[in-house]
Order: structure tokens, then sequence, then C-alpha cells
């Protein structure tokens, strides 16, 4: 059921986003279906239960594959700048739709208007990047080593690519792959987060329309809502070649080692222990500005968010001083009033993992500067609303080792040179954003060296937390390996293809063989 919460007006979103069914969860096209049991959207903004989404059922899934299967026949054949036009018409309607979309996300999600907005931004660009990319899936020519013949290879379509997306970007993520993936011919069935329900279903509804416009089969674009049960169809499924998955460590590893079983593909998006460096030649402004928006934005729940800060011994205090009297400033509450700076955590176990966090930081023997508490009383109703904290620890704390998805930020002071602190940025499991903070160019050039950081993302003078479309988005060790959104990563969608063509009367053999008939 849709309820109209007190704040703001779900309704009306939801009506702009033409979504007024109750008979949610699963769609190979405009309408939706389920016979599964439900799941409940409750927002975080204010504990408000925004409606009841029906699951996908074993039948459902089988349903959704096989127009989906059906859908891939048509869809592969048609030519990709003819794929990329329909994309762009997609993305034509998302920003007509700009509004109410980032409205939900932010309502469903927690996270700010202005991140909501943005993230609606994100899949409008990299609409605008899959359109052009469309008119370039090119291999490559190569020289035979036998006269008369010409060699090349091509890329192809895969097929059916299961997507499964997290809650803290309920809809970017999506995007980044489904509209790569459309370009270069796949078909796409989405399983999101069980915490963010809705805003799936409005981007299955606003895709489904575009394709239904164009005459095109239902089955391009898929939706399957539900819990693990039904992620462990999809990439148990032979039938889907390659599986998106983002989200926590652990998840990653059981996707991997069911997708690995039947030699699937995996892309792999996973957790991030993100590090700031800040050396002596740091300009202390710009620090401070990239590692409280980085700690903070989103509440903490992005895998780009800073969890640690690596602070020489010489600047330390000083940079520790500016960090307070910043958090002091922090305005926590509605997402949706643009005046405040943090929003809710997602629901109760993110709070309680907030929670832990900073007690063991104190058993370890930290200290905390910024106290974390969880808010009560007006405006913090739902219980999802905490105070961002900050405490000092050292590297080798169990707690400091890990991903805690909140906003808790720890303070590391390092001595000497810049490799000690490369060497302790390095010494966690995850490896996906890390930055260095440094007017030093050789400083600089050392922590983007082969020596350096050993993340897929490193910056200079900027902060861990997110990322251009232009760029391939991912990490390295427990991070996945994972690539998707800009540069190359679209060959991860697509099969590769060796061909040699004879246009001679002879046949030459291998190793020089002679077989005469």
């Amino acid at each position: 059921m849709i309820s109209t919460a007190p704040q703001f007006a779900i309704n009306d979103v939801l009506k702009d986003l033409n979504i007024e069914s109750t008979n949610f969860g699963v769609s190979t096209g405009s309408d939706c279906f389920g016979s599964g049991e439900e799941i409940i959207s409750k927002s975080p903004v204010d504990g408000a239960i925004i409606a009841k989404v029906s699951t996908a059922t074993s039948d459902d899934y089988e349903k959704t594959v096989s127009t989906s299967l059906n859908a891939f026949k048509e869809w592969r054949n048609t030519p990709a700048p003819q794929r990329g036009e329909i994309v762009r018409q997609f993305g034509n309607k998302l920003r007509e739709l700009k509004q109410p979309l980032g409205k939900l996300v932010s309502y469903e999600m927690g996270k700010s208007l202005q991140e909501g907005l943005g993230e609606v931004q994100e899949m409008i660009d990299i609409c605008d990047f899959a359109v052009g990319l469309s008119r370039q899936l090119h291999g490559l020519t190569m020289h035979s080593e036998r006269p008369g013949h010409r060699m090349y290879e091509q890329y192809h379509p895969l097929g059916v690519v299961g997507i499964i997306s997290a809650f803290n970007f309920p809809v970017a993520v999506w995007a980044w792959n489904t509209a790569l993936a459309w370009v270069c011919g796949d078909v796409c069935i989405w399983k999101p987060s069980e915490k963010t329900p809705l805003c799936a279903i409005a981007c299955q509804k606003i895709a489904a329309d575009v394709f239904k416009k164009n005459g095109l089969p239902e089955g391009i674009s898929c939706l399957i809502n539900g819990d693990y049960r039904v992620g462990e169809m999809l990439t148990t499924d032979t039938r889907v070649p390659l599986i998106s998955a983002t989200g926590s460590i652990r998840m990653g590893k059981i996707v991997a080692q069911a997708v690995g079983a039947r030699l699937g593909k995996s892309l792999l998006e996973l957790g991030g222990n993100n590090a700031i460096i800040v050396t002596p030649d740091a300009d202390i402004k710009m620090t401070v500005i990239g590692a409280v928006f980085g700690a903070v934005g989103t509440a903490g729940q992005r895998c780009t968010s800073t969890r640690r800060l690596i602070i020489h011994e010489s600047i330390y205090d000083k940079v520790k001083k500016a960090l307070v009297d910043a958090y002091a400033q922090l305005r926590i509450g509605n997402p949706l009033d643009e005046n405040n700076h943090v929003g809710p955590l997602i629901d109760s176990d993110a709070v309680e993992s907030y929670l832990r966090a900073l007690q063991n930081v104190v058993k370890e023997g930290g200290k905390i500067l910024v106290h974390g508490d969880v808010l009560s009383g007006d405006g913090y109703e739902s219980g999802c609303y905490v105070k961002p904290a900050i405490a000092e620890a050292e590297p080798e704390f169990k707690i400091v080792q890990e991903e805690t998805f909140a906003p808790v930020l720890y303070l590391l002071k390092y001595s000497g040179e810049v490799d000690k602190a490369i060497d302790i940025q390095n010494n966690v499991a995850q490896g996906l954003s890390s930055a260095i903070m440094t007017n030093n160019l050789r400083e600089a050039e050392r922590f983007l060296s082969a020596a350096g950081s050993d993340c897929g993302i490193a910056n200079v003078n900027i902060g861990t937390s997110g990322a251009e479309i232009g760029g391939a988005f991912g990490g390295e060790k427990e991070t996945g390996g994972g690539r998707e959104s800009g540069s190359d990563a679209w060959k991860v969608y697509m099969r590769r293809q060796t061909n040699t063509i004879n246009y001679t009367t002879e046949l030459p053999l291998a190793q020089g063989i002679k077989f005469d008939l």
C-alpha cells in the first residue's frame, strides 16, 4: 500500500513516475507482476511505509528469463547505433523525470536531495556516454603470418546480463551496467536491493515505456524483486553468462563462487576501506573539505566513503583541530531539506553496525574525538539518524581493517617519508579508492606509481568519494577486480571473437604439415 509521509508528498512523486498500482515486484515490460512473498519499502527519512512489493517466485523467474532470451534474438540483430538511439531516448526521459526520480531516491534510500538528483544525473551521463560508444564497438585488424589471409577480431553481445545492485546507489549503478549492456546488444535482468525496490520499479517503467514506443519486444529490460533467494536463481543460472554484482565483500564471495562453479563471468564491485594520505605539503583547507565530504556524504554509506585519514605527525594536530571544528558545523536531518548535510542510515541494522564500530575502537585502545550518537526527537522518529564520529586509532586495529558502512572516520598518524603512509594505506584487504593530499610533485608521482597505491582509483588533491563516468570504476583485492562505467569497461559485456579469412586458392596448414588429397 502507498502511504503519504507527514513531511513529503510521496504519492505525488509516484504519480509523476507512473507508479500507481500496488501490484509491484516483477516486470519484463511496462506492467509489473509477481506472486511471491511481500517485502516492505520503508523510508529511513521518517519511518513511513511507502509500499509493499511482491517478489519473484521460481515460476516468475522462469517467465522473466524466457521473455528475456526471446528478446535477445531480436535485440542482438539491431544495429548498434540504433541501439544507441534507444538509450538516447531513455536518457532524455530521465532528464524529464529527474526531479521526481531524484526525490524518490532521496526518500527511499535516505541520501540528500542533492545526491539523489546527482545520482539521476549520473544515469543521464552514462546514457550520453553509451550513445557515443554505440558507434565505437571496435576490434582490431592484425597481420596474418600466412600469405593471402586476413585476420581481425570483433565483439558480439553476450546475451542475458544479470545485475545485482545495492541500496546505497539504487539507480545509478544499474544504469552504469544496463546502458552499456544495451548498446552492446545484451538484454538485462535486474535484481535490486530489497531495501530500495520502488526506485527500481520507477526505472523499469521508464525504460520499458521507451522500448514499447519504439516497437521493441518486452524482455530487453527486466526486473525481479526479492531477497538473496532471488539472487541465487540469477547467479546459478547457466543461461545468464554475466553477473554484475555490487554489494558487500561477503555477498561478492558467494556470487563469485556460484558463478565460477558454472564458469560464468562476474563483474564484482564490493567493499572499500578508503584512505586519504595527508602529507606535510598538503593544503589543509582542501584536505578538510575532501575528508569531510568523503566521510559524511551519504551518511558514510558509499563504497568510496573515506574511512581512514593517514596524517603526517608534523601537521596531525592542526588537521585534527580543523576536522573537529568542521564536524561541529554539520547539520543532520531530513535529507529532502537542502540545508542539511547528513541524512539517515538505511535501517536499524546499519545503526547497530555504527554503534558497534564506536564501541570496538574504544575497546582496542582508540580515543573518540567527535562522539557519535543516535538522534531522537522531532524529525528523527525513524531512529536511523546518527552523528558522524571521529576516532583516533592505530592502523592495525581490527575495526580499522574493516569497512563500517556508516559515518565513522579514523585518524591515523604516520612519521617519516610518504612510503610509510602508502604502506599503511595498502595494508587492508580492500582496494577501491585512495587519495593523497600534497603539493609535492615527487610524493604525488610516488603515490601513483607501481610502488604506490594498490587501489583501482588513486586521486591527487581530491577525496576518495565519487567518480566520473568517463573512467572505469572499480577496485582490486577484496573489492573484486571489476570495472564498470567508462573507458573500455564495455568489453566485459561482450564476447571477443578472432576471425581469419583465406582469400586464396591454397590452404596452408600449421607447422608446414602436408595433407594432399
